[in-house]
Protein backbone atom coordinates (compact mmCIF):
# COMPACT_ATOMS: atom_id res chain seq x y z
CA UNK A 1 0.00 0.00 0.00
CA UNK A 2 1.03 3.81 -1.22
CA UNK A 3 2.59 5.22 2.00
CA UNK A 4 0.04 8.22 1.72
CA UNK A 5 -2.65 5.62 2.24
CA UNK A 6 -1.11 3.65 5.12
CA UNK A 7 -3.59 5.05 8.09
CA UNK A 8 -0.49 4.78 10.68
CA UNK A 9 1.06 7.60 8.67
CA UNK A 10 -1.85 9.45 9.05
CA UNK A 11 -2.35 11.71 12.08
CA UNK A 12 -6.04 13.06 12.47
CA UNK A 13 -5.55 15.38 15.23
CA UNK A 14 -8.37 18.42 15.81
CA UNK A 15 -5.38 20.73 16.37
CA UNK A 16 -4.19 20.81 13.23
CA UNK A 17 -3.38 23.35 10.56
CA UNK A 18 -4.44 22.83 7.03
CA UNK A 19 -3.93 25.11 4.20
CA UNK A 20 -5.61 25.27 1.22
CA UNK A 21 -4.84 26.80 -2.04
CA UNK A 22 -7.75 28.24 -4.65
CA UNK A 23 -10.94 28.59 -3.61
CA UNK A 24 -12.93 27.02 -7.09
CA UNK A 25 -15.26 24.07 -6.16
CA UNK A 26 -12.51 22.08 -5.66
CA UNK A 27 -10.80 24.26 -2.76
CA UNK A 28 -14.03 24.92 -1.75
CA UNK A 29 -15.49 21.55 -1.27
CA UNK A 30 -11.75 20.36 0.27
CA UNK A 31 -11.46 23.36 2.86
CA UNK A 32 -15.53 22.80 3.63
CA UNK A 33 -14.93 19.55 4.80
CA UNK A 34 -11.17 19.43 6.51
CA UNK A 35 -12.29 22.08 8.20
CA UNK A 36 -14.68 19.23 9.89
CA UNK A 37 -11.67 18.08 11.54
CA UNK A 38 -8.74 20.69 11.49
CA UNK A 39 -8.08 24.47 11.34
CA UNK A 40 -8.24 25.72 7.80
CA UNK A 41 -6.85 29.06 5.98
CA UNK A 42 -8.14 29.19 2.71
CA UNK A 43 -5.82 30.88 0.34
CA UNK A 44 -7.39 32.63 -2.78
CA UNK A 45 -5.39 35.21 -5.26
CA UNK A 46 -8.20 36.35 -6.87
CA UNK A 47 -10.31 39.08 -4.58
CA UNK A 48 -13.32 37.12 -5.26
CA UNK A 49 -13.84 33.48 -3.96
CA UNK A 50 -15.07 30.86 -6.23
CA UNK A 51 -13.45 30.38 -9.35
CA UNK A 52 -15.57 29.58 -12.17
CA UNK A 53 -18.40 29.67 -10.28
CA UNK A 54 -19.01 33.49 -10.61
CA UNK A 55 -22.08 35.26 -10.50
CA UNK A 56 -22.40 39.14 -12.28
CA UNK A 57 -25.15 41.49 -11.45
CA UNK A 58 -25.92 42.54 -15.28
CA UNK A 59 -27.64 46.05 -14.81
CA UNK A 60 -30.89 46.90 -17.14
CA UNK A 61 -32.94 49.70 -16.43
CA UNK A 62 -32.09 49.60 -13.00
CA UNK A 63 -32.71 46.34 -12.31
CA UNK A 64 -29.75 44.05 -11.09
CA UNK A 65 -29.92 40.41 -12.83
CA UNK A 66 -27.55 37.51 -12.09
CA UNK A 67 -26.11 35.53 -14.40
CA UNK A 68 -23.38 32.93 -14.19
CA UNK A 69 -20.64 33.78 -16.04
CA UNK A 70 -18.63 30.42 -15.63
CA UNK A 71 -20.14 27.68 -14.34
CA UNK A 72 -23.92 27.70 -15.50
CA UNK A 73 -25.66 24.39 -15.49
CA UNK A 74 -25.42 20.22 -13.49
CA UNK A 75 -28.02 17.37 -14.10
CA UNK A 76 -28.78 14.71 -11.16
CA UNK A 77 -27.35 11.89 -13.29
CA UNK A 78 -23.91 13.33 -13.64
CA UNK A 79 -23.32 15.28 -11.16
CA UNK A 80 -24.60 12.96 -7.78
CA UNK A 81 -22.18 14.85 -5.12
CA UNK A 82 -22.36 17.98 -6.60
CA UNK A 83 -26.63 17.57 -6.28
CA UNK A 84 -26.24 16.01 -2.77
CA UNK A 85 -23.99 19.05 -1.56
CA UNK A 86 -26.70 21.46 -2.74
CA UNK A 87 -29.28 19.31 -0.81
CA UNK A 88 -27.12 19.70 1.98
CA UNK A 89 -26.40 23.23 2.10
CA UNK A 90 -30.45 23.96 1.02
CA UNK A 91 -29.61 25.67 -2.36
CA UNK A 92 -32.43 26.51 -4.48
CA UNK A 93 -32.27 24.91 -8.40
CA UNK A 94 -33.93 24.74 -11.18
CA UNK A 95 -34.79 23.23 -14.36
CA UNK A 96 -32.56 24.69 -17.41
CA UNK A 97 -31.93 23.62 -20.94
CA UNK A 98 -28.68 22.02 -22.91
CA UNK A 99 -29.74 22.92 -26.37
CA UNK A 100 -26.58 23.47 -28.48
CA UNK A 101 -26.89 25.30 -32.36
CA UNK A 102 -24.24 26.01 -34.96
CA UNK A 103 -23.82 28.90 -37.03
CA UNK A 104 -20.76 28.19 -39.46
CA UNK A 105 -19.41 30.86 -42.17
CA UNK A 106 -20.90 34.24 -40.68
CA UNK A 107 -24.29 32.54 -40.89
CA UNK A 108 -24.15 31.07 -44.38
CA UNK A 109 -25.07 27.70 -42.86
CA UNK A 110 -26.94 26.81 -39.08
CA UNK A 111 -29.16 24.56 -37.28
CA UNK A 112 -30.55 23.76 -34.11
CA UNK A 113 -30.15 20.58 -32.60
CA UNK A 114 -33.54 21.01 -30.53
CA UNK A 115 -35.76 19.55 -32.89
CA UNK A 116 -36.75 18.96 -36.60
CA UNK A 117 -38.16 22.52 -36.84
CA UNK A 118 -34.28 24.09 -35.36
CA UNK A 119 -33.00 21.44 -38.06
CA UNK A 120 -34.36 22.88 -40.91
CA UNK A 121 -34.77 26.75 -39.69
CA UNK A 122 -32.59 27.76 -42.33
CA UNK A 123 -34.75 26.15 -45.67
CA UNK A 124 -32.40 25.72 -47.97
CA UNK A 125 -30.80 22.91 -46.03
CA UNK A 126 -33.98 20.71 -46.67
CA UNK A 127 -32.07 20.89 -50.86
CA UNK A 128 -28.70 20.00 -49.69
CA UNK A 129 -27.36 16.55 -49.74
CA UNK A 130 -24.59 17.54 -47.57
CA UNK A 131 -26.79 18.45 -44.96
CA UNK A 132 -28.27 14.94 -45.08
CA UNK A 133 -25.56 13.26 -45.08
CA UNK A 134 -24.63 15.19 -42.07
CA UNK A 135 -27.56 14.18 -40.32
CA UNK A 136 -27.16 10.55 -41.32
CA UNK A 137 -23.64 10.91 -40.01
CA UNK A 138 -25.13 11.87 -36.60
CA UNK A 139 -27.19 8.80 -36.06
CA UNK A 140 -23.99 7.12 -37.29
CA UNK A 141 -21.86 8.41 -34.61
CA UNK A 142 -24.26 7.51 -31.93
CA UNK A 143 -25.00 4.30 -33.17
CA UNK A 144 -21.33 3.31 -33.63
CA UNK A 145 -18.48 5.61 -31.82
CA UNK A 146 -18.88 3.87 -28.09
CA UNK A 147 -18.35 0.63 -29.61
CA UNK A 148 -15.32 1.36 -31.26
CA UNK A 149 -13.92 3.08 -28.58
CA UNK A 150 -14.14 0.08 -26.11
CA UNK A 151 -12.78 -1.94 -29.04
CA UNK A 152 -9.64 0.55 -29.22
CA UNK A 153 -6.12 -0.11 -26.95
CA UNK A 154 -6.16 1.98 -24.11
CA UNK A 155 -5.69 5.62 -25.41
CA UNK A 156 -4.30 5.77 -28.88
CA UNK A 157 -6.91 6.28 -31.66
CA UNK A 158 -8.44 9.80 -31.28
CA UNK A 159 -11.59 11.18 -32.45
CA UNK A 160 -9.73 13.07 -35.47
CA UNK A 161 -8.06 9.71 -36.71
CA UNK A 162 -11.34 7.82 -35.75
CA UNK A 163 -13.06 10.40 -37.55
CA UNK A 164 -11.00 10.04 -40.58
CA UNK A 165 -10.73 6.62 -40.43
CA UNK A 166 -14.80 5.91 -40.64
CA UNK A 167 -15.12 8.25 -44.18
CA UNK A 168 -17.67 10.65 -41.90
CA UNK A 169 -18.55 13.34 -44.00
CA UNK A 170 -16.70 16.61 -43.89
CA UNK A 171 -20.05 18.84 -42.63
CA UNK A 172 -20.35 16.40 -39.70
CA UNK A 173 -17.14 16.58 -38.63
CA UNK A 174 -16.43 19.86 -39.41
CA UNK A 175 -19.95 21.57 -38.72
CA UNK A 176 -21.10 19.11 -35.95
CA UNK A 177 -19.30 16.57 -33.75
CA UNK A 178 -15.64 19.44 -33.57
CA UNK A 179 -17.97 21.91 -32.81
CA UNK A 180 -20.46 20.19 -30.24
CA UNK A 181 -17.04 18.95 -28.56
CA UNK A 182 -15.31 22.16 -28.35
CA UNK A 183 -17.82 24.31 -26.86
CA UNK A 184 -18.24 21.80 -24.39
CA UNK A 185 -14.71 21.70 -23.23
CA UNK A 186 -14.05 25.34 -24.37
CA UNK A 187 -11.44 24.60 -26.42
CA UNK A 188 -10.43 24.65 -30.72
CA UNK A 189 -11.60 22.43 -33.09
CA UNK A 190 -8.30 21.45 -33.78
CA UNK A 191 -7.49 20.66 -30.54
CA UNK A 192 -10.86 18.58 -30.19
CA UNK A 193 -9.44 16.24 -32.66
CA UNK A 194 -6.23 15.08 -30.56
CA UNK A 195 -8.91 14.09 -27.97
CA UNK A 196 -8.79 10.46 -27.38
CA UNK A 197 -12.12 8.89 -28.77
CA UNK A 198 -12.29 6.85 -26.06
CA UNK A 199 -12.29 9.49 -23.16
CA UNK A 200 -14.49 11.45 -25.73
CA UNK A 201 -17.51 8.93 -26.29
CA UNK A 202 -17.66 7.99 -22.58
CA UNK A 203 -18.20 11.40 -21.48
CA UNK A 204 -20.45 11.93 -24.04
CA UNK A 205 -22.65 8.39 -23.42
CA UNK A 206 -22.80 8.99 -19.96
CA UNK A 207 -24.33 12.49 -20.41
CA UNK A 208 -26.71 11.36 -22.82
CA UNK A 209 -25.28 12.84 -26.04
CA UNK A 210 -24.93 9.90 -28.04
CA UNK A 211 -28.84 9.62 -27.37
CA UNK A 212 -31.99 11.18 -28.57
CA UNK A 213 -33.99 9.87 -25.92
CA UNK A 214 -33.18 9.62 -21.98
CA UNK A 215 -31.02 12.71 -22.10
CA UNK A 216 -30.71 13.99 -18.35
CA UNK A 217 -33.04 16.77 -16.99
CA UNK A 218 -30.41 20.12 -17.17
CA UNK A 219 -30.59 22.14 -13.76
CA UNK A 220 -29.01 25.97 -12.57
CA UNK A 221 -28.85 27.31 -9.53
CA UNK A 222 -31.20 29.72 -8.99
CA UNK A 223 -30.08 33.64 -8.13
CA UNK A 224 -26.60 32.23 -9.29
CA UNK A 225 -23.92 30.00 -8.37
CA UNK A 226 -22.38 32.20 -5.80
CA UNK A 227 -25.46 31.50 -3.59
CA UNK A 228 -24.02 27.97 -3.23
CA UNK A 229 -20.31 29.19 -2.68
CA UNK A 230 -21.32 32.23 -0.08
CA UNK A 231 -23.02 28.84 1.74
CA UNK A 232 -19.76 27.20 1.90
CA UNK A 233 -17.63 30.24 2.74
CA UNK A 234 -19.55 30.42 6.03
CA UNK A 235 -19.27 26.84 7.35
CA UNK A 236 -15.79 26.78 6.47
CA UNK A 237 -14.03 27.20 10.39
CA UNK A 238 -10.70 29.03 9.79
CA UNK A 239 -9.33 31.72 7.79
CA UNK A 240 -10.47 32.46 4.21
CA UNK A 241 -7.19 35.16 2.96
CA UNK A 242 -8.50 36.58 -0.68
CA UNK A 243 -6.39 38.24 -2.78
CA UNK A 244 -2.91 36.05 -1.14
CA UNK A 245 -1.52 34.45 -4.20
CA UNK A 246 1.17 31.78 -2.74
CA UNK A 247 4.33 31.91 -4.28
CA UNK A 248 6.70 29.26 -3.01
CA UNK A 249 5.88 25.69 -0.96
CA UNK A 250 8.97 24.60 0.87
CA UNK A 251 8.52 21.01 2.59
CA UNK A 252 9.95 20.93 6.03
CA UNK A 253 10.34 18.48 8.60
CA UNK A 254 7.26 19.33 10.50
CA UNK A 255 5.12 19.81 7.65
CA UNK A 256 4.81 22.74 5.08
CA UNK A 257 6.06 26.07 4.82
CA UNK A 258 4.66 28.82 2.35
CA UNK A 259 5.73 32.04 0.97
CA UNK A 260 3.02 34.52 0.04
CA UNK A 261 2.93 37.03 -2.19
CA UNK A 262 5.03 39.85 -0.72
CA UNK A 263 7.66 37.45 1.32
CA UNK A 264 5.48 36.61 4.25
CA UNK A 265 6.00 33.02 5.45
CA UNK A 266 3.40 30.99 7.23
CA UNK A 267 3.71 27.42 8.44
CA UNK A 268 1.48 24.33 8.13
CA UNK A 269 1.03 20.17 9.01
CA UNK A 270 -0.29 20.25 5.45
CA UNK A 271 -1.51 21.95 2.04
CA UNK A 272 -3.65 21.02 -0.36
CA UNK A 273 -3.03 22.35 -3.72
CA UNK A 274 -6.69 23.21 -5.70
CA UNK A 275 -4.81 25.10 -8.24
CA UNK A 276 -4.39 24.25 -12.25
CA UNK A 277 -1.48 21.56 -12.47
CA UNK A 278 0.84 23.63 -14.32
CA UNK A 279 0.47 26.93 -11.56
CA UNK A 280 0.21 23.57 -8.69
CA UNK A 281 3.93 22.95 -10.34
CA UNK A 282 5.37 26.30 -10.50
CA UNK A 283 4.61 26.67 -6.28
CA UNK A 284 6.45 23.44 -5.56
CA UNK A 285 10.51 24.56 -4.31
CA UNK A 286 11.23 21.06 -3.84
CA UNK A 287 9.45 19.14 -6.78
CA UNK A 288 9.94 15.31 -7.58
CA UNK A 289 10.64 13.84 -10.99
CA UNK A 290 6.85 12.25 -10.34
CA UNK A 291 4.99 15.62 -9.50
CA UNK A 292 7.15 16.90 -12.12
CA UNK A 293 5.98 14.74 -14.90
CA UNK A 294 2.44 14.55 -14.11
CA UNK A 295 1.75 18.16 -13.12
CA UNK A 296 3.28 19.14 -16.35
CA UNK A 297 1.26 16.88 -18.59
CA UNK A 298 -1.43 19.16 -18.21
CA UNK A 299 -2.36 22.28 -20.87
CA UNK A 300 -4.53 25.04 -20.91
CA UNK A 301 -6.52 27.50 -22.42
CA UNK A 302 -7.14 30.34 -22.19
CA UNK A 303 -10.87 32.02 -22.99
CA UNK A 304 -12.22 35.81 -22.89
CA UNK A 305 -15.74 35.65 -21.49
CA UNK A 306 -18.06 38.62 -21.75
CA UNK A 307 -21.43 38.95 -20.24
CA UNK A 308 -23.47 41.10 -22.66
CA UNK A 309 -26.63 42.28 -24.30
CA UNK A 310 -25.67 42.51 -28.07
CA UNK A 311 -27.89 39.90 -29.93
CA UNK A 312 -25.27 39.90 -33.01
CA UNK A 313 -22.86 37.28 -30.84
CA UNK A 314 -26.06 34.80 -31.29
CA UNK A 315 -26.96 32.74 -34.92
CA UNK A 316 -28.56 34.91 -37.77
CA UNK A 317 -31.90 33.02 -37.79
CA UNK A 318 -33.79 33.43 -34.15
CA UNK A 319 -35.39 29.87 -34.96
CA UNK A 320 -31.95 28.59 -34.43
CA UNK A 321 -31.22 30.32 -31.06
CA UNK A 322 -30.49 27.51 -28.28
CA UNK A 323 -28.70 27.42 -24.86
CA UNK A 324 -25.24 26.87 -26.31
CA UNK A 325 -24.62 28.54 -29.87
CA UNK A 326 -21.28 27.83 -31.68
CA UNK A 327 -20.58 30.28 -34.05
CA UNK A 328 -17.55 30.44 -36.86
CA UNK A 329 -16.96 33.46 -38.99
CA UNK A 330 -14.52 32.28 -41.25
CA UNK A 331 -13.63 28.75 -41.93
CA UNK A 332 -10.29 27.60 -39.97
CA UNK A 333 -9.89 24.44 -37.42
CA UNK A 334 -7.12 26.13 -35.15
CA UNK A 335 -9.81 29.60 -34.56
CA UNK A 336 -10.21 30.22 -31.35
CA UNK A 337 -13.40 28.81 -29.93
CA UNK A 338 -16.80 31.20 -30.40
CA UNK A 339 -19.36 30.34 -28.28
CA UNK A 340 -22.48 31.90 -27.07
CA UNK A 341 -24.78 30.81 -23.90
CA UNK A 342 -28.12 32.28 -23.78
CA UNK A 343 -28.91 33.18 -20.81
CA UNK A 344 -31.98 34.04 -20.85
CA UNK A 345 -32.63 30.33 -21.84
CA UNK A 346 -30.66 28.96 -19.68
CA UNK A 347 -31.41 30.73 -16.85
CA UNK A 348 -35.30 31.51 -17.09
CA UNK A 349 -34.58 34.81 -17.25
CA UNK A 350 -37.18 37.52 -19.01
CA UNK A 351 -36.46 37.36 -22.37
CA UNK A 352 -37.04 41.43 -21.89
CA UNK A 353 -33.92 41.71 -20.94
CA UNK A 354 -31.95 39.89 -23.29
CA UNK A 355 -28.36 38.41 -21.93
CA UNK A 356 -25.75 36.38 -23.45
CA UNK A 357 -22.23 35.15 -22.52
CA UNK A 358 -20.08 35.03 -25.18
CA UNK A 359 -16.39 33.37 -24.90
CA UNK A 360 -13.78 34.89 -27.52
CA UNK A 361 -16.03 36.72 -29.92
CA UNK A 362 -15.00 36.08 -33.06
CA UNK A 363 -16.65 40.04 -34.11
CA UNK A 364 -16.28 42.99 -31.07
CA UNK A 365 -19.11 43.25 -28.68
CA UNK A 366 -20.92 46.69 -29.01
CA UNK A 367 -19.04 48.55 -25.88
CA UNK A 368 -22.35 50.04 -24.26
CA UNK A 369 -23.34 46.44 -23.99
CA UNK A 370 -20.66 44.79 -22.05
CA UNK A 371 -21.86 44.47 -18.39
CA UNK A 372 -18.94 42.30 -17.68
CA UNK A 373 -15.53 40.73 -18.76
CA UNK A 374 -13.43 37.66 -17.63
CA UNK A 375 -11.39 35.35 -18.21
CA UNK A 376 -11.17 31.94 -17.51
CA UNK A 377 -8.48 29.00 -18.15
CA UNK A 378 -9.70 25.75 -19.07
CA UNK A 379 -7.92 21.97 -18.57
CA UNK A 380 -6.63 20.61 -22.40
CA UNK A 381 -7.30 16.56 -22.23
CA UNK A 382 -5.14 15.23 -25.01
CA UNK A 383 -3.66 12.16 -24.93
CA UNK A 384 -0.83 13.07 -21.97
CA UNK A 385 -3.33 14.36 -20.38
CA UNK A 386 -5.39 11.55 -19.69
CA UNK A 387 -2.44 9.06 -19.26
CA UNK A 388 -1.54 11.42 -16.15
CA UNK A 389 -4.62 11.21 -15.11
CA UNK A 390 -4.23 7.78 -14.08
CA UNK A 391 -1.15 8.58 -11.98
CA UNK A 392 -2.34 11.27 -10.33
CA UNK A 393 -3.29 9.69 -6.53
CA UNK A 394 0.68 8.60 -6.85
CA UNK A 395 2.05 11.67 -5.56
CA UNK A 396 -0.51 12.23 -3.08
CA UNK A 397 0.69 13.35 0.44
CA UNK A 398 4.02 13.37 -0.22
CA UNK A 399 5.60 15.50 2.19
CA UNK A 400 2.45 16.41 3.08
CA UNK A 401 1.23 18.14 -0.26
CA UNK A 402 -2.04 16.83 -1.62
CA UNK A 403 -3.80 18.02 -4.82
CA UNK A 404 -6.88 18.11 -6.43
CA UNK A 405 -8.88 20.03 -9.42
CA UNK A 406 -11.40 19.17 -12.13
CA UNK A 407 -8.22 18.02 -14.19
CA UNK A 408 -8.35 14.83 -12.25
CA UNK A 409 -12.13 14.16 -14.46
CA UNK A 410 -13.02 15.58 -17.12
CA UNK A 411 -12.75 19.25 -16.51
CA UNK A 412 -15.75 19.72 -14.91
CA UNK A 413 -17.66 21.07 -11.55
CA UNK A 414 -18.26 17.40 -10.55
CA UNK A 415 -14.72 16.27 -11.02
CA UNK A 416 -12.97 18.97 -9.28
CA UNK A 417 -15.83 18.31 -6.66
CA UNK A 418 -14.85 14.74 -6.31
CA UNK A 419 -10.90 15.53 -6.24
CA UNK A 420 -11.91 17.96 -3.70
CA UNK A 421 -13.89 16.06 -1.03
CA UNK A 422 -11.66 12.25 -2.22
CA UNK A 423 -8.78 14.46 -0.67
CA UNK A 424 -9.97 15.73 2.18
CA UNK A 425 -11.10 12.39 3.49
CA UNK A 426 -7.69 11.02 2.68
CA UNK A 427 -6.24 13.89 4.70
CA UNK A 428 -8.67 14.53 7.62
CA UNK A 429 -9.96 11.66 7.87
CA UNK A 430 -13.90 12.79 8.03
CA UNK A 431 -16.57 11.30 5.25
CA UNK A 432 -18.47 13.79 3.34
CA UNK A 433 -21.93 14.03 5.33
CA UNK A 434 -23.68 11.81 2.02
CA UNK A 435 -23.70 8.59 0.64
CA UNK A 436 -23.77 8.34 -3.73
CA UNK A 437 -23.32 5.58 -5.93
CA UNK A 438 -20.02 5.62 -7.52
CA UNK A 439 -18.98 8.51 -5.67
CA UNK A 440 -15.71 9.24 -7.31
CA UNK A 441 -16.39 7.24 -10.26
CA UNK A 442 -14.88 10.75 -12.19
CA UNK A 443 -11.65 10.80 -11.38
CA UNK A 444 -8.77 7.71 -10.84
CA UNK A 445 -8.48 6.33 -7.19
CA UNK A 446 -6.40 3.85 -6.42
CA UNK A 447 -8.62 0.50 -5.93
CA UNK A 448 -8.24 0.35 -2.23
CA UNK A 449 -10.01 3.32 -2.04
CA UNK A 450 -12.59 2.69 -4.33
CA UNK A 451 -13.18 -0.29 -2.60
CA UNK A 452 -13.55 1.30 1.11
CA UNK A 453 -16.39 4.20 -0.28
Amino acid sequence: MHHTLDKAHRKFRADRKIAVIGSGISGLSAAWLLSKSAHVTLFEADSRPGGHSNTADAVIDGRHIPVDTGFIVYNERNYPNLTALFSHLGVATEDSDMSFSASLNNGAFEYGGTNIATMLAQKSNILRFSFWRMVYDIFRFYREAPAAAKETSGLQLTLGDYLDAKGYSRRFVEDHILPMGAAIWSTTADQMRAYPLAAFTRFFESHGLLTLVDRPQWRTVSGGSRSYVTRMLEQINGDIRLSTPVRQIHRIDTGVRLTLDHGEEQEFDAVVVATHGDQALSMLADAGETEKRLLSAFRYTVNDAYLHSDARQMPRRRKVWSSWNYLERKRADDISLCVTYWMNRLQNIDEDYPLFVTLNPAEPIREDAIHARYTYTHPLFDRGAIEAQRDLWRIQGRGNVWYCGAHFGSGFHEDGLQSGLAAAEALGGMRRPWSVENESGRIHLPPNLVAAE
